[in-house]
């Protein structure tokens, strides 16, 4: 059996003895004890989250797609997206561009065709099309950048949903210190603005949870959705519950990542009460395109179960979630970035077989969210080694090249 071949727990095992480590020289520099290392090592524990596998390989000096055995061979829209990331990397490189470059001599495009571009790049992202998102946010992100330098605080909020759009693909592949970055320069384009700010700060902790930094999430999250509740604006414009919302839902799953359940609860439990009050937010009336309503605070619910490794709960919450009317009207992005976490909510609660029924039909909802998102990998992998395998796991997991 090569080593491509080799069950993730073993693969973890070999490379450890290779850097002359033990199992307790491991876990200490995870922040794990030695019994997890032992039970990873074993397959006892699945490793069904990206962030775990991200910090193996730091500690393990290797690639973490070396830890993910055949999937270390990308396809071709895997390979696509990293060059996708490497244009990215690059136009947030160049983020002074606009002073310095030779656009700083071109006007900059009407802020409203900027307006419309972004709006388009938001529903491409709510499509889960990131090969064509990663296609046009360099260039987006640099004219929005040149129109904010020329023309001030008119082009800040579409420079700030420029960075939010990037720095969220950017999570969903797996390069948080890069949306991380992202989202840091929309907190900066938007200071002074608590609105803007709020909106930025939605990325953010969503960039320092995929850090696995829960704690820092939990305070800017919470900070930001203090800064814009109704009773902390009496005296300014009304405030945007649905940003309101979705701030508390982003500290929810930052509280229930930190191991808090009870802080989970309540956060989710304000999260609803304003979704009473707001109902389903359309397309329309969102204009900082959050998705909230009664329906994400319910897959909000089984999320937070997930990271609080309560299976059995996210299972009988998930029944709520897509028997609800809305759910199918739901974005395709929302609808298949939750069928993972249910996908892992089922795994947890001992039911393979429902985990995988998950992931396939995450893949038929949209397909980017399962062939392009390491943790959506990293579950299939796992479910590709459990017997028995469904005929339709198995020809999902041959055709991404796991095994």
């Amino acid at each position: 059996m090569t080593s491509r071949e080799l069950p993730i727990g073993r693969r973890v095992a070999r490379l450890r003895t290779r850097r002359r480590m033990t199992q307790q020289m491991l876990a200490d520099r995870l922040g794990k004890s030695k019994s997890w290392v032992d039970k990873v090592e074993r397959g006892v524990r699945a490793l069904d989250r990206y962030t775990v596998i991200q910090d193996l390989a730091a500690v393990l000096r290797v690639d973490p797609v070396a830890l993910l055995g055949r999937d270390a061979l990308p396809s071709q829209a895997a390979r696509a997206a990293a060059q996708g990331v490497d244009g990215l990397r690059a136009a947030l490189d160049r983020y002074d561009a606009a002073l310095t470059g030779p656009q700083a001599h071109q006007a900059a495009p009407p802020v409203g065709e900027l307006d419309q571009r972004v709006r388009h790049a938001w529903l491409t992202y709510q499509h889960a099309d990131y090969p064509q998102l990663l296609r046009v946010l360099p260039e987006l992100l640099g004219e929005t950048q040149h129109a904010h330098t020329t023309q001030g605080d008119g082009a800040a909020e579409l420079l700030v949903q420029a960075y939010r759009i990037t720095s969220s693909v950017l999570v969903k592949l797996g390069v948080g210190d890069l949306g991380w970055l992202a989202a840091d320069r929309a907190m900066s384009v938007a200071a002074g603005n608590p609105v803007l700010a709020a909106s930025a700060a939605v990325p953010l902790g969503q960039a320092l949870r995929a850090l696995g930094r829960p704690g820092p999430a939990l305070a800017v999250t919470v900070a930001a959705a203090h800064r814009i509740a109704p009773e902390a604006r009496r005296d300014g414009p009304p405030p945007d519950l649905a940003l309101h919302g979705t701030l508390l839902v982003q500290a929810a799953l930052a509280a229930a990542g930190a191991g808090d359940e009870r802080g989970a609860a309540e956060l989710v439990d304000r999260a609803a009460r304003i979704a009473d009050n707001t109902g389903e937010t359309g397309e329309e009336h969102d204009r900082h395109w959050t998705g909230f309503g009664p329906t994400a605070v319910r897959m909000a619910r089984v999320a937070a179960a997930v990271e609080l490794g309560n299976g059995g709960e996210a299972v009988f919450l998930h029944e709520r979630v897509v028997g609800a009317d809305h759910w199918r009207r739901l974005p395709a992005e929302h609808r298949a970035a939750y069928l993972l976490d249910a996908g892992r909510g089922h795994l947890r609660a001992g039911d393979p077989l429902a985990a995988g029924r998950a992931v396939v039909d995450a893949d038929r909802t949209a397909p980017a969210e399962v062939r392009l998102r390491p943790v959506a990998r990293t579950l299939l992998t796992d479910l590709a080694r459990r017997e028995p395998v469904p005929a339709d796991v198995a020809r999902l997991a041959a055709a991404l090249g796991l095994g």
